[in-house]
């Protein structure tokens, strides 16, 4: 091969070199300018109002982000703006029970010997347990937590006594087993009787009693309980024989409600016994409750002075006869209830409105000031806190055929303890 050829033949390499790349360069300045294309396009489409907006969007967006991890937090840290508990400002009434497991009640029906078999609901077989785990709240404040020792030293020197039925006799019972564990063996003592009971804590000198008056005035059926509620007459102008047991009390707690509600006509009898079953006149119930009450009312104004005595009024407590009021049409009542009512102001068959009034209306006009202890809205929720076949009935407990028999053998009046009188408890402390 020649000079020249060999020159020729390495130009051409060269420019081939040179040459092949080209298609490459080319596609890179199409995308480059493309690019440059596209932004200048870009920019020209959006002004500068439109750029504000953008980012107004983006901070929008981020705001609600950070919105939205602060209402989680408000969540997690949810602040209570409720105000403490101040009797005159407070309407306890008003609120709902909420479930909290890490609620322990401050009792059982086994660490506690003064609670009768009646309302021993666990140890009489009731295998479950949530009725012990709610907690009322109401609306507007706080209400305080039952403190035993805080209860002990209000009553250092002084007597409370429970006067009532047998709904307060389970207060009393739930009022004595919330304290007594945190008093030593040999620092009580508890003496029961037919009519008057008696627990002492001794080294805080108070005693926690109470007196079965089933009508607060007097009857035939007070001490002899006659069973048949026709052949029960009450002496409705006189509470003397039992009130001379109230004297020197520091602290009086009255009710008195289920007894007055058979369904029948009171026997009513002004004056003496003496006459037997003549000089009775029946009344409908509401009608012989008021003069009842009148009656009791009276003996506060003119005996009680309110330097010294504290009076309180429990309202009634609610019976759960009927499952249709809370709209369980299938139950048999309160029997195989494990929830509270939740509809808010649920008001059943069971709490009678007429002696609401008549409680209002009397206690408003007396003289000697007198602390209504409202709790039959919030028991009124409480359908499933009644000791239903979980009891006893004439000293004996259900047997097996009879708990199978629940429209005869239930007990939806009395209550579980622990349990919803620990409530009421709560209550009456706070206004201590």
């Amino acid at each position: 091969m020649s000079l020249a050829t060999s020159q020729a033949s390495a130009k051409m390499k060269a420019y081939y070199r040179i040459k092949l790349p080209l298609p490459i360069i080319t596609t890179i300045i199409c995308i480059i300018a493309f690019v440059l294309l596209l932004y200048t396009e870009r920019l020209n489409l959006f002004s500068s109002n439109s750029i504000l907006k953008a980012k107004s969007c983006s901070r929008r967006d981020g705001f609600k982000k950070s919105s939205e991890k602060t209402e989680e937090k408000a969540e997690d840290m949810l602040i209570d703006d409720r105000f403490d508990f101040d009797p005159e400002e407070c309407n306890v009434a008003n609120g709902k029970w909420v479930f909290n497991r890490s609620i322990k009640p401050l009792y059982s029906d086994r660490s506690c010997p003064y609670l009768d078999r009646q309302v021993s609901c666990v140890k009489n077989g009731r295998p479950d347990s949530d009725y012990r785990h709610w907690e009322w709240q109401p609306e507007d404040c706080t209400l305080p937590r039952f403190d035993p020792e805080l209860a002990l030293k209000k009553l250092r020197g002084k007597r409370l006594l429970f006067v009532g039925d047998s709904l307060q006799r389970g207060q009393w019972q739930s009022f004595v087993c919330l304290v007594e564990s945190i008093i030593p063996e040999e620092q009580k003592s508890m003496k029961r009787g037919r009519s008057h009971s008696v627990f002492k804590a001794k080294e805080y000198n108070a005693t926690i009693e109470f007196y079965w008056a089933p009508f607060l005035v007097e009857s035939n059926s007070d001490l002899h309980i006659i069973g048949d509620p026709k052949k029960r007459i009450l002496k409705v102008d006189s509470v003397a024989k039992h009130a001379k047991n109230w004297m020197g009390v520091d602290i009086l707690v009255f009710n008195t409600y289920v007894w007055w509600m058979s369904g029948l006509k009171i026997k009513s009898l002004w004056g003496s016994f003496s006459n037997g079953d003549e000089g009775y006149e029946e009344l409908d119930a509401p009608v012989a409750y008021r003069i009842g009450l009148k009656t009791w009312a009276n003996w506060v104004d003119s005996t009680v002075n309110p330097n010294n005595t504290r009076v309180f009024f429990t309202t009634m407590s609610p019976t759960h006869q009927r499952s249709a009021d809370w709209n369980n049409k299938e139950g048999i009542k309160c029997f195989n209830e494990t929830k509270p009512v939740k509809k808010k102001g649920h008001w059943g068959s069971g709490s009678d409105k007429r002696i609401m009034k008549v409680v209002s209306d009397v206690v408003g006009r007396m003289k000697v000031p007198v602390s209504v202890i409202n709790v039959t809205q919030i028991s009124e929720y409480r359908v499933d806190a009644h000791s239903s076949v979980y009891t006893e009935t004439g000293g004996k407990l259900l047997t097996e055929d009879q708990k199978a028999d629940p429209l005869h053998h239930a007990d939806c009046i009395h209550w579980c303890l622990p349990g919803v009188p620990d409530t009421w408890n709560q209550i009456l402390l706070a206004h201590l």
